[in-house]
C-alpha cells in the first residue's frame, strides 16, 4: 500500500535519510522507531510531500507522491508533529475551516467521526478550553474525516497520560480491525510499538538498521538470563560453543545449541551457576542490542 525506495535527505549538508526502504502492506500497522533525530519525521515529511528528498521516491498505492502529490494523497489522513487549531474558535468551526481546504466539509461525516473519537460533547466548546488529550482526538477526527485508506501518525501518544496512551491505542487498533486501515506511525515508546504493530523498522542516524515482524522476534535467536562466575571464564566457553554475549547477565544461542551442553561444559571449567533461564525477547531487548552495537544491519 505504501513503499518508500532509497530516500536520501540531507540538511545542510548533514544527512537526515541515507537510502531509507520500506513497505507498509494494506491492512496492516507498521512502525517507525527510532531516537530523535534517528529521521522518523523526516521520513513522514516525505510520505506527505512535505519535504523533498535529495534521491528517492514514495508510493501510495502504486502512485507516486513526488509526481502526483494531490492524487496519492487522497487516500491518506495524518497527524503530523503538533496539531496546530485555532483556539478561539470551537472544535466544530476547526474542523469546518480546516476541511474547506482540502475539498470540502460533510457535516453528517463529521459528527460520525466526532462520537467515534469520543468528542461529541465538548465539539462545540473553545479548543483553547481543551486538554492535550482532546486536541489529539480532534487531530484524529481531522485526519478521518477524508475517509483515508491510509492513516500517518507523527508521534501520537507523545504527551498523552496511560489512560490516554491506551484509549489511543485501542482506537487504531480497531480502526485496523473493523475497517482494514492501513498505518503508519513512528514513535520512541517501545512498549506502545510493541503492543501495536505488526511489523517495524528501526531507524539509526538516518539508517534503517532492521525491519521485521514483532512476533517474529520470539522466532529469532534465544535469549538466556544468566548469573554466572567467573565471568570471564564463562564468556569465553560461550563464544567457543558458538553463543554471544549480549550484556552482563545476558546471552544468545543459536538455535543449533543445546543449553543443556553448554551448562555441562560450564560446570566442568569450573564456573559456577546461579541462574540460567530463557527469556522472552522484546522489542525493547532487539532496539537495545541494536544501538550498543550487538545486532547487525539487516
Amino acid at each position: 500500500m505504501l513503499v518508500a525506495t532509497g530516500l536520501h535527505k540531507k540538511f545542510s549538508g548533514k544527512p537526515a535519510l541515507e537510502d531509507v526502504s520500506f513497505g507498509v502492506r494494506r491492512g496492516e500497522i507498521y512502525g517507525l522507531l527510532g531516537h530523535n533525530g534517528a529521521g522518523k519525521s523526516t521520513s513522514l515529511g516525505i510520505i506527505l510531500g512535505m519535504v523533498m528528498p535529495d534521491l528517492g521516491d514514495v508510493t501510495i498505492d502504486g502512485i507516486s507522491v513526488l509526481n502526483h502529490r494531490t492524487k496519492a494523497l487522497r487516500k491518506v489522513g495524518a497527524i503530523f508533529e503538533s496539531p496546530a487549531f485555532y483556539d478561539y474558535l470551537s472544535g466544530w468551526e476547526n474542523l469546518k475551516i480546516l476541511m474547506s481546504y482540502s475539498g470540502g466539509f460533510d457535516e453528517n461525516s463529521a459528527r460520525k467521526v466526532i462520537d467515534r473519537v469520543g468528542l461529541t460533547k465538548r465539539v462545540h466548546s473553545k479548543v483553547r478550553t481543551y486538554s492535550h488529550g482532546m486536541r489529539q482526538r480532534l487531530a484524529l477526527a481531522q485526519a478521518l474525516l477524508p475517509e483515508p485508506e491510509v492513516l500517518l501518525l507523527d508521534e501520537p501518544t507523545d504527551g498523552l497520560d496511560p489512560e490516554g496512551i491506551k484509549w489511543f491505542r485501542d482506537f487504531i487498533l480497531n480502526l485496523r480491525d473493523e475497517r482494514g486501515m492501513t498505518v503508519l506511525f513512528n514513535s520512541h515508546l517501545l512498549a506502545e510499538v510493541e503492543l501495536m504493530c505488526d511489523r517495524v523498522a528501526i531507524l539509526r542516524e538516518g539508517k534503517r538498521v532492521f525491519e521485521g515482524t514483532v512476533n517474529g522476534l520470539q522466532d529469532d535467536t534465544p535469549v538466556f538470563e544468566v548469573d554466572l562466575e567467573p565471568w570471564g571464564t564463562a564468556c569465553g566457553l560461550i563464544h567457543s560453543g558458538g553463543g554471544e554475549v549480549l550484556s552482563t547477565g545476558r546471552i544468545s544461542l543459536p538455535h543449533s545449541a543445546d543449553p543443556a551442553v553448554l551448562i555441562e561444559t560450564l560446570v566442568r571449567a569450573g564456573v559456577r551457576i546461579r541462574a540460567f533461564s530463557p527469556v522472552r525477547r522484546s522489542l525493547e531487548d532487539l532496539y537495545m542490542e541494536i544501538h550498543n552495537g550487538a545486532a547487525s544491519p539487516n
